[in-house]
């Protein structure tokens, strides 16, 4: 599956949300060894709410069809 970019709409649950930046493998200054080791998109919805989502997480979501690409 491509990747998502900036900009790109998805439904989640009801909820729309907007992929406002692209995490790189190892891009990410953290401590957290996970999001450094993957691709993460951060995603902002419309109530408000941040979520950073691995790569092959949201492609398994898209996959089930839990989110949609608007």
């Amino acid at each position: 599956m491509e990747q998502l970019k900036v900009g790109a709409l998805i439904l989640d649950n009801g909820k729309i949300g907007v992929v406002t930046k692209v995490i790189t493998s190892g891009s990410l200054n953290t401590d957290h060894d996970l999001i450094k080791w993957r691709n993460n998109y951060e995603v902002y919805y419309q109530d408000g709410t941040c979520s950073i989502i691995g790569e092959s997480t949201l492609h398994r979501l898209i996959k089930r069809g839990d989110i949609k690409i608007l």
